[in-house]
């Protein structure tokens, strides 16, 4: 039924519950990963004397996203292989995480996206928000979350 997982990840204390849940579900499934990191676009206010320096410091920041989320799907693509589960590694920059989720899920042709959630109280999820919330309202595949 579900042969193609889609995992967003990104680096907090829950992403092995992501990354080793999807694994134990894709094994019981024959189904295969695709791992996803999203990392947040820097948005450029204004253009002033200092431009230069702005469009430096995006670069960098650039080059240090691309390395989280190379060691991130790395780390996943490892843990994958030792249990025998295919896996392929994805990744963009976007501004609108939950949207990118849903759009990249879609785009790949995932057929389910396994999510990880803190399980935040009421006040939490109103102050913080909640990236899996948004992803249930948006997508149409399944959504399977893992607390």
């Amino acid at each position: 039924m579900y042969k193609h997982l889609f995992v967003p990840v990104d680096g907090s204390d829950l992403t092995h519950r992501a990354m080793d849940g999807s694994i134990a579900l894709a094994l019981q499934l024959g189904a295969r990963i695709t791992g996803f990191v999203v990392e947040p676009e820097v948005p450029i206010t204004a253009a002033n004397s200092q431009t230069e320096n702005l469009l430096n410091r995006i670069k960098d920041n650039a080059s240090k996203n691309e390395a989280h989320a190379a060691a991130l799907l790395g780390q996943f693509e490892k843990r994958a292989a030792a249990a025998d589960v295919t896996f392929k590694a994805h990744h963009v920059t976007a501004y609108m995480v939950s949207q990118s989720i849903v759009e990249e899920a879609e785009k790949l042709g995932c057929d389910m996206i396994v999510m990880v959630t803190e399980g935040r109280s009421r006040i939490g999820k109103f102050v913080f928000g909640s990236h899996t919330k948004e992803v249930i309202i948006e997508s149409t595949l399944p959504v399977l979350v893992l607390r």
